[in-house]
Formats: C-alpha cells, structure tokens, sequence
C-alpha cells in the first residue's frame, strides 16, 4: 500500500482497473482451470520432446519457445516495480523447479519412468501444505497437515512400483538404477512449495513469470553446453518441431492461465480444482506415450490426489 500512495494513476492504469471490474469471476476461475487441463499434457510432451533432441537440447528450446511467447502475450510490468527481494528468491526457485522438472523428465530411462517421476513431482501440494503448516503461528497446524501427507506419501510409493504394483524391491531398484530425476523431481517440488508459501508476500502484487521464463531458458542453454550432448545425430521430423512448439503453448499458455484465474478468479476454488492434476497427469501422459497403466498405479495416482484433498478439508481452527 505504501508504494501506491505517491503515484499518480495514469490513463493505462485505469483502464486496466476497467478492464478488471468488467471481468466475470466464473469466467476467470474456468480459465483457472483451463491451465491444470494444459499442465496435465506437460510431462507426456516434455518426453517425446527430450526423445527427438535430448533431455537437455529439448528442455532449453521448450522454454525459449515458452518465454517468447509470454514475452509476446503477457508483457511483464517494468522490472523497476518488482521488489528486488522477490526477483532473487522467487526468480531462483522459479528457475530452479521448472529446470528440474523438465530434466527431470527428459533424464528417465523409459517413458514408464517418466509418469512415475511426474507422481514425485506432484508431493508439491502437500509439502506446501506441511511448509505453510509449520511457518503458521496456529497450533498443531502440522498434526493438522500430517494425514494427507502420509496418505500422499503412500500413494508415490505405490505409483513408484509401476505395473508390479508396491513391491519395495521394485520401487527401489527403479530409484537406485536412475536417482537422479528422481532427487531432480523430489528437490523441484520442495523449491516449488517454498516458492508458493514464501513469494506471494514478497512479490507485492508483482507476477514475475514473464521475467523468470527468459532465466529458465539461460540455465537450460547453461546445463545443455556444460553436458556435451551436441545436436541430434540426425535432423528430427517435422513432427518433433511441432511438438516443442506444442509443448511450450501448454507450458506457458497454463501460467498465463493460471495468473489470470489467481487475480480475477476464485482462488479457493482453483486450488481444489489444482488436487486433480496429478491423476489428470497420468491419464494424459499414459495416452500421449502409449502406456498401459496397471491398477496399483492408478491408486497411487489417487492417493496422491486424496491426500492433497484431506489437507484441504482437516484444518486447525
């Protein structure tokens, strides 16, 4: 409030301020919703893409495609305006759980391996949950928060055992013959949690994914030249092409979704809405690359999901 009091509004501020008023909330909470429909196409993409160009050539031009395209259809406000504390801390765990993820997916050994590591990936509400628990002043939050979290602990352990179902000799040797999408996946979801916990108070109104893209773009480049894997033996298909642009539209067309739903749309309702991307997830990754999920995978899937749901409804008072 204090950094409005000694700017004068200007005729482009009030016509955004128009603009807002004349914005139906139903219609901003479904667009909301349009973006859990496009990040649920991410992972099975993100594979096919890192199958034609590598995981590290892949990922870079997914994002570069991405970031020109917000750049284009959701210019970002002057950087001037940004608080300078939440471009370092919310830039670097931005960048960090979006390089994650993606390398993540691009590193996994099989496209079976790939859903598996997405399910990781999707403890992220419910560490949030647990994070936002533990930084509250309201007592047992963390009591509070700690059903949903085993139930969604259990049902990684149960999706992580794949078609075999939960056999822990399974779910380990998946983790000890490739740990490192998976460390990949688990760390990104950790940095993505404290990022929607701590940013918001830092960032004063401030949407700096626009800004952040471009810096995902660079550590991706960075992360490509340092690894050596070069260009593709071979000049990919058409069709590969067409898959990163694909790729990027839903990357970055769901948080332009997203940050329009948050600022004109019900919050409440995109976050339980949001505890459904995890089977959604699966299901479409399952029918982009082809798999046959067996039934014990399909419960972790819902376990995950469940116990996103229970921390949503046992709260402290």
């Amino acid at each position: 409030m204090m950094t409005m009091k000694g700017k004068p509004k200007n005729s482009s501020s009030n016509r955004a301020a128009t603009s807002n008023r004349n914005v139906s909330t139903a219609r901003a909470t479904m667009v909301g919703f349009a973006a859990i429909a496009l990040w649920s196409m991410m992972m099975g993409l993100v594979r096919i893409v890192s199958e034609s160009f590598g995981a590290t050539l892949g990922s870079a031009m997914i994002y570069t495609c991405g970031a020109i395209l917000l750049l284009i259809f959701r210019r970002p406000a002057p950087l001037r305006t940004a608080p300078r504390r939440y471009l370092l801390i919310g830039g670097s765990l931005f960048v960090f759980y979006e390089s994650s993820i993606a390398l993540s997916i691009g590193l996994a050994s099989s496209a079976a391996q790939s859903v598996e590591i997405s399910l990781v990936n999707y403890l992220w509400p419910t560490l949030m949950v647990l994070l936002a628990a533990m930084v509250s002043r309201k007592r047992h939050a963390v009591w509070f928060a700690l059903p949903g979290a085993l139930v969604a602990t259990a049902g990684v352990v149960l999706s992580v055992g794949g078609n075999s179902g939960l056999d822990w000799h399974a779910a380990m040797q998946h983790v000890t013959d490739n740990p490192l999408p998976y460390a990949l996946s688990f760390l990104g979801a950790l940095a993505w949690s404290v990022y929607a916990v701590a940013t918001p108070s830092m960032s004063k109104g401030y949407d700096g994914t626009s800004v952040f893209f471009p810096c995902v773009c660079v550590a991706l480049w960075i992360v490509h030249f340092a690894s050596g894997e070069g260009l593709p033996e071979s000049t990919p298909p058409l069709h590969a092409w067409l898959t990163v642009l694909v790729t990027a539209v839903v990357i970055a067309g769901g948080y332009a979704c997203w940050g329009f739903g948050i600022l004109h749309g019900s919050m409440e309702k995109m976050a339980i809405a949001s505890y459904a991307t995890p089977v959604l997830s699966v299901g479409a990754s399952a029918v982009l690359l082809g798999l046959s999920l067996s039934l014990p995978f399909w419960c972790g899937a819902l376990l995950v999901a469940a116990g996103s749901v229970l921390n949503l409804l046992i709260k402290p008072r």
